[in-house]
């Protein structure tokens, strides 16, 4: 009996990546090409006004960037889980008002400044749950597609939080606002928390079975399900922690403006979406790196800081912000058209 071998093919010895293709995927990497924005963006502003490298202003991009950076975190664990959260701005002000509101109450009653505080981030974060838990019902029960899920509680959101303020800035707490520009060098007190709290997050988006299903359910929600995964269950989870962050996010405006305004935050979830997708998410779900998002937020706030920096009107934002969605798709359709010709 005779045995016939079949000649194989050498393309189809797939074998391990050479170090040319190695360095060119490391290049045209999404990681690697919105560093090399951000530093361009950084060296651009300088250019044009010196005083862009100083401490103060260095300080200042940080503010800024706490500010955005736990929505955008947020809107990343929602879109990798394969939805989106309109709602995160309005979140930002009607937890902003309600937390004010308990800060006021308690300090009149002579409660202290710093237990106010504490339990004012307490109501703020509850109060984005609240948001977060009303999302995952009308997504998980009533079934309602992310988008209008979220943006029903987007409107309810904006018109309680005017309708509770009255229109007008709840609370005036100049002493919040002292302490919220304590810290050291270029970092306050604030500033660490919030970026102690975003590496946590990325800790848990990459190494816990808890991003391991949020990956997972934005691939293929039938294939989780059928695995075990209970899906209804981590995607309310996904909308209660995005609401948290929301009202988190809600205290940080008190701090830095010494009450809550019903308009604080509002129109921000549209750039969080922008950071996210800038730093290389799929708005379909189930990609997404914590490090993009972390790079695309800063890329913004260099943008929007540096564009008052030198004078240019803020209206110009928003086109500037609509420019590097549109780069950050192009870059996302050069990577891939690299990886695939490799």
């Amino acid at each position: 009996m005779s045995i016939v071998e079949t000649p194989v093919d050498p393309s189809d010895d797939v074998g391990p990546p050479s170090p040319l293709r190695r360095v060119v995927a490391f290049i045209t990497s999404q990681q690697v090409i919105l560093l090399v924005v951000l530093v361009a963006v950084m060296f651009f502003f300088d250019f044009h006004n010196s005083r862009f490298f100083t401490t103060p202003e260095f300080s200042n991009l940080i503010v800024d960037f706490c500010e955005a950076v736990l929505i955008a975190v947020a809107e990343t664990y929602v879109i990798i889980s394969g939805g989106i959260d309109l709602s995160v701005g309005s979140t930002i002000a009607i937890s902003g008002v309600a937390g004010a509101y308990v800060i006021q109450n308690l300090e009149n009653h002579h409660f202290g400044e710093l237990g106010s505080l504490i339990i004012g981030a307490l109501a703020c974060a509850g109060v984005g749950a609240i948001v977060g838990i009303i999302n995952a019902i009308l997504i998980t029960k009533a079934r309602l597609v992310p988008f209008v899920a979220t943006l029903v509680t987007l409107s309810a959101g904006e018109g309680l939080a005017l309708v509770f303020s009255k229109g007008a800035q709840v609370g005036y707490d100049p002493s919040a606002s002292v302490w919220s520009a304590t810290g050291f060098w270029i970092f306050t007190w604030l500033s660490v928390m919030v970026l102690v709290i975003t590496a946590i997050l990325g800790v848990v988006l990459h190494v816990s079975r808890y991003g391991r299903y949020n990956f997972a359910i934005g691939s293929n929600p039938f294939a989780a399900r059928a695995a075990g995964i209970n899906v209804n269950r981590h995607v309310a989870s996904v909308y209660i922690l995005s609401g948290m962050l929301a009202g988190l996010t809600g205290m940080l405006y008190y701090f830095r403006t010494g009450g809550g305004a019903p308009t604080s935050g509002v129109g921000l979830e549209l750039e969080a979406i922008a950071a996210v997708v800038i730093g290389g998410a799929s708005l379909f779900g189930g990609v997404g790196r914590f490090t993009g998002t972390l790079l695309g937020v800063a890329i913004l706030t260099v943008v929007n800081d540096g564009l008052t920096f030198i004078n240019v009107a803020v209206t110009w934002n928003e086109v500037v912000v609509a420019a590097f969605i549109a780069l950050a798709a192009v870059l996302q359709s050069i990577s891939s058209g690299s990886r695939k010709q490799l």
